[in-house]
């Protein structure tokens, strides 16, 4: 009598895409670029990593609707973004402008335009892309204003991240200078925008980086949520609508990023924030003590508020940046460790609780990116 076959396990396979910085001691320009690797989370581990470009830091990333084009910002004095076609394993450089400003951190790709935050300037840019993803007009830059009582760091305008509202009608740019959120109305078929004040002011000293819009249909529905690296808070945004009929916030409380001390003399600055898949956990990165601290957003009579849960350690050191991955298993956080040049994955389990999944050695990466269509 034969044995039965015994099927393999299916395998759960994600493609990932990283932005860097240069490594260490690396002359500006040199050997930097953009990775490609894949997460096997049924095995738990990273395979065929490799840098698919050399581009001079692109600290950010970001794809096309449609997935087959890729975005990178140059954050350099003189800034600049960069369109690549996604060609198989790899990317072919469509083409260069430059950013609208100094430093650009944050790139968002929209249908019919890229947004880019320019840190150092405080310049939010647009640029118009045609139907296939490649750059179609000139770069259109909008000027910040504004100081904060964080002298050393909040001398001016600093954009730092750009989101679109849920319903698409308006950028908002959250500025880390100014302690406020930028607004601007989305015009011109969606390649364009203008001003339109400013969506929410924070506490002087917030120094406001990274935002999260609630996910419909869940308790986070109405809210917001944005982390403050200059006051080491996660403040909570009711959402309203303004005579203007576009989105505004205030905010209306704020717990501590984490519960885990940062070393002596370095402190605790909040990088990234995220939502969990089904919108009912809040993940924050915290450099300092090198954790991502992980909350439940609980409904509290109208609003809600944040419970922490706990904070999980992480192996590498100033997590930048993180993608949150929908597994069978729940999420999957895979988290970018600037300073100790590796990418690691966390498995968060139900009860809020983690544990380490996979871990790879990768010269400084700032960015996280899944590619969710891996056909073509």
């Amino acid at each position: 009598m034969t044995s039965p076959t015994v099927q393999p396990p299916h395998s759960d396979v994600r493609r990932l895409w990283l932005g860097t910085y240069p490594a260490p001691g690396t002359p500006s320009g040199g050997g930097e670029g953009v990775w490609r690797v894949d997460l096997d989370v049924t095995a738990g581990r990273f395979d065929g990593a490799r840098q698919v470009v050399t581009a001079p830091s692109p600290s950010f990333v970001a794809l096309s609707p449609d997935e087959r084009t890729l975005y990178a910002v140059g954050e350099e004095s003189e800034g600049t973004v960069s369109s690549f076609r996604v060609d198989g394993d790899g990317l072919a450089l469509l083409a260069t402008l430059p950013s609208g400003g100094a430093d650009p951190c944050h790139v968002v790709a929209r249908p019919g335009a890229v947004w880019v935050a320019n840190y150092s300037s405080g310049t939010f840019t647009t640029v118009p892309v045609d139907g296939g993803g490649a750059f179609a007009g000139e770069p259109a830059v909008h000027a910040g204003a504004g100081t904060g009582p964080v002298t050393d760091r909040q001398e001016g305008p600093h954009a730092h991240f750009v989101a679109p509202t849920p319903d698409g009608s308006a950028a908002w740019v959250v500025d880390l200078g100014a302690d406020r959120v930028r607004r601007y109305r989305v015009v011109a078929d969606g390649a364009g925008v203008e001003p339109a004040g400013t969506a929410v002011a924070l506490p002087p000293g917030t120094g406001p980086r990274h935002l999260v819009f609630g996910v419909p249909g869940t308790s986070g529905e109405g809210f917001a949520f944005v982390v403050g690296e200059l006051d080491d808070r996660v403040h909570v945004l009711a959402l309203r609508t303004d005579d203007d009929g576009l989105l505004a916030a205030d905010a209306v409380t704020s717990v501590q990023a984490c519960a885990t001390p940062g070393p002596e003399g370095v402190g605790t600055f909040p990088s990234h924030v995220a939502l969990s898949t089904d919108g009912t956990r809040l993940y924050v990165a915290v450099r300092g003590p090198d954790v991502v601290a992980i909350f439940d957003v609980v409904p509290d009579g109208e609003g809600v508020r944040l419970a922490h849960r706990g904070d999980a350690p992480l192996a590498g050191v100033w997590p930048r940046h993180f993608a949150v991955l929908d597994t069978a298993a729940g999420d999957v956080l895979v988290v970018a460790g600037q300073s100790s040049s590796t990418l690691e994955a966390l498995r968060v389990r139900p009860d809020g609780g983690s544990e380490p999944l996979a871990s790879l050695s990768l010269p400084s990466p700032a960015c996280v990116v899944e590619r969710r269509i891996l056909e073509g």
